[in-house]
């Protein structure tokens, strides 16, 4: 079967120039024969298009499915024609030109079935590209020619190493001014640690950028018509031709390196088949020690076809990944895995996992990656997180907003269904293997918070109403009300994150909302270990109320500063052991509220070593109160240090600004890490605190002349300085009014 593929795609371009124009007469039929019949595994491809801000992900998935005939034309991104691509569904999307929804489509190449999810570039919609890499088992990373690799790609980066998912790149926008393939094969190299090189390389650049080379095949490929989509093969052009043979040779260098077969070919200097490296570049890209690297313009029209050839080529089918789900049994602490079959029919149970939810405009559509066996429409399957049956009412696969009915989806489908209630993350199995789960997906804590509420007294219903839903399609927003100031605070992964969410209740709901200053998550901990020896007694007739705890509170290391921990030391029974969950439920409670700023005290390791109990007064609840005490007491005996969120700041601007650069980072408290330079624009790494960062953008951008920019994610949290911390506590105390606020303190 495999043997036929190949050589179908090796001979495929050939007959692709004579169908180009039955492609675009029937997109639709092309499509509709696919959902029906099963389609084998080595015939699937889940693959997902991530990168950083304006590399060109959703304008290549717009070629992508142009050129497989899904869509009979072409929008730009920010295009004159004010309709916008194809993936950017929401309105919100097309006029701010930005992706902030992952939207998923589907689409036939050389009758294999590829499923597509564009995702966000900005750091702020993180959790997008973590559930979609979570549910693919590829990934095409996009790097500018010009930008090369920045920051966001290295977010990304780390999150295709957390779920092992083996990925392409393509370098786009060779069209542009200053664009260097060559650099961001380094940086690939240099910053990302990937063995990489290229598979094909650009006949030109910038204006004269005309066609590729295949390094594989030898050949020269252009590209004709309107649209790009006539391809002609030539041969090499003499200038080039130098330089495709020392590239060659670096690839199969590269090749050669992380797999054994070719590697042995290579030291017997026998010289290998095309087939032989294509085989090898597959089974390298699979075990994620080899990148190989495509070129290309998407908004030009070059490159797309040969980077659909290469998805078939050389990113894995779903047999091809090991998908593993966790045996969930009550009785054992350890977690055994289990190895999911990907046979697509019923011979297996159903296990599917519910990576992303959104209100549309029949209720809410959750979509589904199906991990093992077959779902049908009218079946009934099970939620392992509440332990609920429901019945499928309807299976949809889904095109950007649109979608096509189906009535069943098989291993290694991704799939939509309705009305069916659940959280983002949840496992759906059938009847037989109920506990069964799969891993979940890693979840980002918000950086940002801020009061948010209706300008209007009677939009309070509407308010609710988003609030609920956007806090169940996106777990990196989070809404909780504050019982001090009275306010709904919401938190989130940046200014833009919290804003687009504001024009989201303003646009779907109706409800204009206003928004307060943003407020940082500081924590507070302590700096040295302090002992604490603690009794609640209580008495009031009858049985009352006796707890003693007697231990330690230390300090954890700076890279758990977030966390906390509780550690049980007793020995013997002076405080029963069905007492110690109570202690840590006190001490974990007691932490939610610092007594410098309010904060929640974290950083910190609770020993109980030992304490007292009464036969009749000891129950949990003293014991809670007790865990409780015990912190409080502990705190106040201790000197206690205000912890500030840290972020990772890339400022990227043209030298002459450097000067102007530095001086605000310097300004805000920021320890400049590094700094590189490039074609009249340099590049500064920084660690600044996040408190300092509000409004960074407009200074940037006033003191740049517009050229500036700059994106920043979290990194740690380090104790603040004295002064700021003297000013958190000066300000708490005035807004809980325990100190009088100053008059005129604006002017002194």
């Amino acid at each position: 079967m495999l043997q036929l593929l190949r050589a179908g795609l090796v001979l495929g371009p050939c007959r692709r120039q004579g169908s180009a124009l039955l492609w675009q007469q029937f997109p639709l039929n092309g499509c509709r024969q696919c959902s029906s019949g099963i389609i084998p595994n080595e015939k699937i491809r889940n693959i997902g298009i991530s990168a950083h801000i304006d590399s060109g992900k959703t304008t290549l998935t717009e070629r992508v499915l142009f050129y497989t005939g899904r869509i009979s034309q072409m929008h730009e991104v920010k295009g004159k024609d004010g309709v916008g691509a194809v993936m950017d569904s929401m309105e919100l999307e097309r006029q701010r030109g930005i992706t902030i929804q992952s939207a998923a489509t589907y689409t036939m190449w050389k009758d294999t079935n590829i499923n597509i999810i564009d995702t966000p570039g900005h750091v702020d919609f993180t959790i997008e590209v973590e559930r979609a890499l979570r549910v693919l088992d590829g990934a095409v990373l996009v790097l500018c020619a010009v930008g090369g690799v920045q920051c966001q790609t290295m977010t990304v980066n780390r999150q295709m190493k957390r779920y092992n998912v083996p990925c392409l790149t393509f370098i786009n926008k060779l069209d542009r001014m200053g664009s260097n393939p060559t650099r961001a094969v380094q940086q690939l190299r240099s910053k990302l640690n990937h063995n990489a090189a290229f598979i094909q390389i650009p006949i030109g650049l910038e204006g004269n950028f005309r066609g590729l080379i295949d390094l594989l095949e030898q050949r020269a490929i252009y590209f004709y018509g309107d649209f790009g989509e006539t391809i002609r093969y030539d041969e090499i052009p003499a200038e080039f031709r130098v330089e495709a043979t020392e590239r060659r040779q670096e690839l199969i260098e590269c090749v050669a390196n992380s797999d054994e077969q070719l590697g042995e070919l290579f030291l017997e200097e026998k010289i290998p088949t095309v087939t032989d490296l294509k085989l090898a570049i597959r089974r390298a890209t699979l075990k994620k020690s080899f990148t190989p690297v495509l070129v290309g313009s998407a908004l030009k029209n070059k490159g797309v076809q040969p980077l659909l050839d290469a998805i078939l080529d050389y990113l894995p089918n779903p047999s091809e990944v090991q998908n593993y789900a966790i045996l969930n049994q009550e009785d054992s602490e350890d977690k055994t895995k289990l190895l999911l079959n990907s046979v697509r029919d019923d011979s297996e149970p159903f296990v599917g996992l519910a990576f992303k939810l959104e209100a549309g405009r029949f209720g809410q559509l959750t979509y589904i990656r199906v991990y093992q066996g077959m779902l049908k429409k009218s079946d009934y399957i099970y939620n392992t997180r509440t332990g609920k049956k429901v019945r499928v009412q309807r299976v949809v696969r889904m095109h950007a907003d649109s979608m096509e009915d189906v009535d069943e989806v098989y291993a290694g489908d991704i799939c939509a269904l309705f009305g069916i209630d659940c959280a983002s993350g949840d496992t759906f199995t059938d009847k037989t293997s109920i506990d069964i789960s799969m891993e979940s997906i890693h979840v980002p804590e918000p950086v940002i918070s801020v009061a948010m509420k209706p300008s209007n007294k009677n939009d309070l219903d509407k308010f609710s109403k988003g609030l609920n839903r956007f806090t169940r399609e996106d777990p990196t927003f989070r809404v909780h009300f504050d019982n001090e100031s009275k306010e709904t605070i919401v938190s989130g992964m940046g200014e833009l994150h919290l804003e687009i969410y504001a024009q989201r209740m303003e646009r779907e709901y109706a409800c204009l909302c206003t928004m307060g200053k943003p407020k940082v998550a500081f924590r507070e901990s302590i700096t040295a270990p302090v002992l604490f020896d603690y009794t609640h007694k209580r008495q009031s007739g009858g049985a009352g109320q006796f707890g003693k705890v007697i231990g330690c509170l230390q300090p954890l290391d700076p890279e758990n500063y977030t966390q906390l921990e509780f550690e049980d030391r007793t020995i013997g029974t002076n405080v029963p052991k069905q007492f110690i969950p109570a202690v840590e439920k006190g001490f974990r409670e007691a932490c939610e509220k610092g007594p410098l700023i309010g904060h929640k005290i974290s950083g910190v390791r609770f020993v109980l070593e030992d304490g007292g109990h009464h036969m009749v007064d000891s129950n949990e609840f003293s014991f809670i109160r007790a865990g409780e005490g015990a912190l409080k007491q502990a705190v106040e005996n201790a000197t206690v240090c205000i912890l500030e969120p840290i972020m990772s700041v890339e400022i990227v601007a043209p030298s002459e600004f450097q000067g102007a650069v530095i001086a605000g980072i310097n300004r805000r408290h920021g320890v400049i890490t590094g700094q590189d330079g490039v074609d009249g624009y340099f590049t500064l790494y920084a660690d600044v605190p996040l408190n300092n960062m509000f409004g960074y953008a407009t200074e940037l951008r006033s003191f740049t002349e517009g050229k500036g920019e700059y994106t920043m994610e979290y990194s740690r949290y380090q104790p603040c300085l004295p002064s700021v911390q003297e000013d958190l506590i000066h300000k708490y105390l005035e807004a809980t009014g325990q100190l009088p606020v100053k008059k005129g303190k604006a002017k002194s």
